[in-house]
């Protein structure tokens, strides 16, 4: 009895093993359903409860062991690297980053607006890129996210080109102009809850937060996705839209970024 248990044990920990090495690895890098669910909700909460801290903080520990302090390029590598090799994350990523490197150069923004913080892979990949006197504003719901952000930013040195502000977005977007004295944005990007980016943009209108050749840049249009706001900005007489295909951060699924300039 005791040698059948042992026998049925070593089996499923085998095939457990096989599955998590080489099945589930395969199959989740060409549905994007499958690597969210994969990544995002199994493996994190299993990481969660395994390691008692969450993945922002394992990422902060991450760049604290392998980057430069005051070195932004080396703080993004580092989370790049561990999300490459140790646990999956949803940052704009290391090849989508270089689109958004390159669309954020093209602009040269005075003043942005980043909507999703999340760890702060993607603030510190724009506020590196900022010109002297060029400010970002990055807005976070999750209070515990915010709470990391701040140290990664710190940690790569581009505190003082950044205000990062808690709350819904749908409620610090009106409050904007009153609260930061400015005009408008040249450049947002948005990357926070995909059901919000229609809802969000209609909003940076209303308030006037848009002016003409104001540049708008969303991430995951395809994985997860954003239908709604494709087919809103893509319609719109109010936008001429670009689509750059690139793949879902960290794997080989489809997705891409949606570049939108306001026509006013």
């Amino acid at each position: 009895m005791l040698w059948s248990l042992l026998a049925v044990t070593v089996v499923t920990a085998a095939v457990l093993y096989v599955l998590y090495r080489w099945i589930i690895p395969a199959a989740v890098q060409s549905s994007g359903w499958l690597a969210l669910l994969w990544h995002d909700v199994i493996l994190k909460r299993l990481l969660d409860i395994m390691t008692g801290s969450t993945q922002p903080q394992r990422m902060l520990e991450a760049v604290q062991k392998n980057a430069t302090k005051g070195d932004p390029e080396s703080v993004f590598s580092a989370i790049d690297y561990y999300c490459r090799h140790k646990e999956w994350a949803m940052n704009v990523g290391d090849e989508k980053g270089l689109i958004l490197d390159s669309v954020l150069t093209e602009v040269n923004p005075s003043i942005a607006l980043e909507l999703g913080t999340y760890c702060g892979y993607s603030t510190v990949r724009i506020a590196r890129l900022l010109s002297p006197g060029s400010k970002l504003i990055t807005v976070e719901f999750n209070p515990a996210f915010a709470a990391v952000a701040r140290q990664i930013i710190a940690y790569a040195g581009v505190q003082d080109k950044v205000t990062l502000v808690e709350g819904p977005s749908g409620d610090l977007i009106p409050k904007m102009k009153e609260r930061f004295g400015i005009k408008s944005f040249d450049f947002v990007f948005l990357d926070h809850w995909k059901d919000r980016y229609v809802p969000d943009t209609k909003l940076l209108e209303d308030c006037g937060l848009l002016r003409k050749g104001t540049v708008l840049l969303a991430d995951n249009v395809i994985c997860p996705g954003a239908p709604e706001y494709l087919k809103y900005v893509r319609n719109s007489p109010r936008y001429e839209s670009r689509y750059f295909k690139s793949n879902l951060e960290y794997s080989k699924v489809e997705d891409g970024l949606e570049k939108s300039v306001f026509l006013g």
